[in-house]
């Protein structure tokens, strides 16, 4: 019996695999924008953009991923609300908002281990289609948070 519970998620394509996130966690979604790099800035921060009010870091996740990361008219900048404030995601494509039954996602299976484990929170199908549902808040090692911190304090 389904409790009825769902859960909305804004699916994105990075290379050929589709992947989501919460919609709670993504504040925004952007055309892609050629971000400003910083000097002896940490490897995994492309650079910063503007965003509203605020300078925003900006972080390539099909280089994260392992994905040829060449810019196209479809991608796109999910802005991400994280415990150190907005981070700029760069993703091959945004396909959808979805709505999903909360009990048609499943837990990663015990095969996926070590840093792919970290970044996912479960695996639904949607249209035919498997969904990575990434975990926000992981995206970005606890050192690499406290990296960005430090060096955002000082940029």
């Amino acid at each position: 019996m389904s409790t009825g519970d769902e859960v909305q998620l804004v699916v994105f394509r990075v290379g050929s695999q589709a992947f989501a996130v919460n919609i709670f966690q993504a504040e925004r979604v952007l055309r892609y924008q050629e971000p400003t790099p910083l000097p002896d800035a940490p490897a995994f921060l492309e650079g910063v953009f503007p965003f509203g009010e605020q300078v925003v870091p900006l972080v390539d996740l099909r280089k994260r991923l392992g994905v040829a990361a060449p810019v196209r008219d479809e991608t796109r900048v999910v802005v991400l609300s994280l415990d150190v404030g907005p981070v700029g995601v760069v993703v091959d494509a945004v396909l959808a908002v979805r709505k999903v039954p909360a009990d048609a996602i499943s837990q990663p299976s015990t095969l996926v281990k070590g840093l792919a484990a970290e970044f996912i929170s479960g695996i639904v199908v949607v249209e035919g289609r498997t969904v990575v549902i990434l975990a926000a808040a992981r995206l970005l090692a606890a050192t690499e948070q406290v990296s960005l911190r430090g060096f955002l304090g000082e940029a």
